[in-house]
């Protein structure tokens, strides 16, 4: 029957097959980004423009989705979104342009930013279903899709061209889409049980009291993409500008974060029922912010690595906590909301951390990733009890 114990436990399995789809393909573009520049011909600066169509792609779509999710529901709109995803990916290495390449990014981006709302609120009502908070789970597929996705990448990148490479992600998306998607539009969303509090049995609209309630929690995720953004383009030249390490040896270090923001969230269920939601937003900040300030200011090559695993691990259940407590607040829109203003740090962190080590210098500039996980830690203390009344 729907909602019975084994529905919930096939819709989990099933969701988080979804979020390690999401992370496969997106590595797997990510990993062949610099085939597509050598082959559109595109300069840095082009290259750039051209990459933030799948930024813009997804800001627009996410909004757009979270209407949807709440007429059409959750399941089929992550069932769409998959195969949109799933055949968009396979576009970028057909495009011979700058141009064209950001056109065909923004359809990428689109369908990226659409799956990621659908399949995380479809999550938030599977956490209130069983009454667990397992969403940090489904965020670490995301973490491991990605990681097999880059791993993959490498691997064939010397016996592939982009193209053969990204049609068959394509053709794997599309497969695993169909058979995953068939289970989730069998199985009903859950109805959450009937002594669950009412911020999480009966998610509101963001026009209600809740709203800026919605928007702190989205600024606490804006805070965490931030400092994943920010690693993930420049730990590598602060290891080896700074500290003089090789480029191997480089880009062992946001290895070492994205790792432990794995193991992080493969472990969060069990630290988010032994602490709660708002100490672990506390907890994870705090211990952010202190591994930054060392990954950022350590003189020594193993301190700065052991800083970046802290900051992961610090980082890891912010942004899975806080898209919940959003979609528990205001259900799809809510999420919609939370995980734009997430994706807006992610944008801001390369950039701004540039602008940053110009005027200052860049283990300076990696010190606002701690600033920022603070700033978390100390709104999720004043915030979190306040949602959860």
């Amino acid at each position: 029957m729907p909602g019975s114990r084994t529905d919930l436990s096939r819709l989990r399995a099933t969701l988080t097959t979804f979020f390690a789809l999401d992370g496969f393909l997106f590595a797997g573009w990510v990993v062949r980004i610099p085939a597509v520049k050598e082959q559109t011909g595109a300069s840095a600066s082009a290259l750039g423009l051209a990459l933030l169509g799948v930024s813009a792609g997804a800001v627009v779509t996410m909004m757009l989705t979270g209407r949807l999710c709440r007429r059409y529901g959750s399941h089929p709109v992550t069932v769409v979104c998959g195969v949109l995803l799933s055949l968009s990916v396979a576009l970028p290495p057909l495009t011979h342009s700058a141009l064209a390449l950001g056109g065909v990014l923004l359809v990428f981006g689109s369908a990226y930013g659409g799956i990621n709302v659908a399949f995380n609120s479809a999550a938030v009502d599977l956490v209130h279903a069983v009454r667990r908070p397992i969403m940090p789970s489904f965020h670490a597929a995301f973490s491991l899709g990605g990681m097999t996705g880059a791993g993959l990448g490498a691997l064939v990148a010397g016996s592939l061209s982009p193209t053969q490479h990204l049609l068959g992600l394509t053709v794997t998306g599309l497969l695993v889409t169909v058979v995953a998607g068939r289970v989730l539009l069998r199985i009903p969303p859950p109805t959450p049980p009937q002594d669950t509090r009412r911020s999480t049995s009966a998610p509101r609209r963001p026009g209600t009291r809740a709203r800026p309630l919605v928007i702190t929690f989205g600024l606490i995720a804006l805070c965490t993409a931030y400092g994943e953004g920010a690693l993930a383009d420049w730990s590598a030249l602060h290891l080896k500008q700074d500290l003089g390490t090789t480029p191997g040896v480089a880009a062992a270090g946001y290895s070492c974060f994205a790792l432990a923001m794995t193991i992080g969230r493969l472990t969060g269920t069990r630290l988010l029922e032994r602490l709660g939601q708002t100490r672990t937003l506390v907890v994870g900040g705090t211990t952010a912010a202190v591994g930054m300030l060392l990954g950022a200011l350590a003189p020594a090559l193993w301190a700065a690595l052991v800083g970046f695993v802290i900051a992961g691990l610090g980082l890891a259940n912010l942004f899975p906590v806080a898209v919940e407590r959003a979609g528990a607040l205001c259900g799809p829109e809510g999420v919609a909301i939370a995980s734009t203003l997430g994706y807006g740090g992610m944008l801001l962190g390369p950039p701004a951390i540039g602008f940053m080590a110009d005027w200052f210098s860049l283990p300076i500039a990696l010190t606002s990733v701690a600033a920022l996980a603070a700033t978390a830690a100390v709104v999720g203390l004043f915030v979190g009890h306040a949602a959860e009344r």
